[in-house]
């Protein structure tokens, strides 16, 4: 046996060794992080639970002053009011419209834009056309524009289309906002998929659209999640692009919710208010915790590659 192979075992159990021992109990650094992220979570939870223990509490109890208490007597009342009678303006209907309308504006506002990123991701990760790179780089540069900026030249375009104050106009504003996100995830993730898959395909007689289809729809289901968390979540909390095209008929639930707490008739029902807010973040925060496990997966599986 050589010295080099007598040296090689002699040293291996020393690896093992060091990977089997664990440090044992509470590390100052360990007693930090822990602490960071206790203190973190409380600051991030403390506003929520304030909302939901005030909207279980009658106006009398909460001008008592107890922020934090825990509500005396609950009641569903302030929620019941919130959902079917709150005023959101000069009718007193609750927020339940603008929840449709808002349902209404976001299936197509993410079907549509994800369909698309995914087939403009895969032409230019696959395909790659003359001045692809160009086109890329102009996505992307929309990306970084302002919304305040673009508002009043889309006005003028959805009005001349005749989209405008209507679902269509204001689905059109959020698929073209969200077309350079979508593109960049689909692309970042086409480009983690073998070129030799595709060629594969090429050689069996697949075309554009059936390699697209039959191929690499079904295997971008972790991105599609990740993307869809992330269109549903910007469209239902959006407010500007809202109440400048949807139009009085089709007002989101975030500009319902704004009108119910900044009206100026009557006395300021806090409960009603805090009520009305949960129902209205209620579908994100049910996403998140529901799909968030997907969510990692799809963001490691290529989201943020290339």
């Amino acid at each position: 046996m050589s010295s080099a192979e007598h040296a090689m075992i002699g040293a291996s159990p020393m690896p093992q060794a060091l990977h089997r021992r664990k440090p044992k109990g509470l590390t100052p650094a360990r007693v930090g992080v822990y602490a960071f992220l206790f203190f973190s979570a409380v600051f991030f939870l403390l506003p929520l639970y304030v909302m939901l223990v005030t909207s279980f509490k009658s106006m009398d109890e909460i001008r008592l002053g107890h922020i934090f208490a825990l509500p005396l007597a609950p009641t569903w009342e302030p929620w019941v009011m919130a959902w079917t009678s709150a005023c959101t303006g000069v009718a007193c209907e609750g927020i339940r419209g603008g929840f449709w309308n808002s349902v209404w504006i976001v299936i197509p506002s993410t079907v549509l834009p994800i369909l698309l990123g995914a087939l403009n991701g895969y032409a230019l990760s696959f395909y790659r056309p003359r001045g692809a790179q160009v086109l890329f780089g102009i996505l992307m540069l929309g990306a970084f524009v302002p919304v305040q900026v673009m508002i009043y030249p889309l006005v003028k375009v959805v009005a001349a289309l005749g989209f405008f104050n209507s679902l269509p106009g204001i689905v059109l504003i959020h698929i073209i906002f969200s077309m350079p996100v979508m593109t960049l995830l689909f692309r970042n993730y086409y480009l983690s998929v073998p070129q030799e898959l595709f060629k594969a395909a090429r050689m069996d007689g697949g075309g554009f659209v059936r390699i697209f289809l039959q191929l690499m729809l079904p295997m971008s289901t972790p991105i599609i999640i990740v993307a869809t968390i992330m269109q549903v979540t910007g469209v239902w909390n959006d407010y500007v692009l809202g109440l400048v095209f949807a139009g009085r008929d089709n007002l989101p639930m975030t500009v319902q919710l704004n009108n119910v707490i900044n009206t100026t008739t009557g006395t300021r029902l806090y409960n009603v208010n805090m009520a009305a807010t949960i129902l209205t973040s209620l579908l994100p925060l049910l996403l998140y915790f529901v799909s968030g496990r997907w969510f990692v997966r799809g963001i490691t599986a290529g989201a943020v590659k290339g």
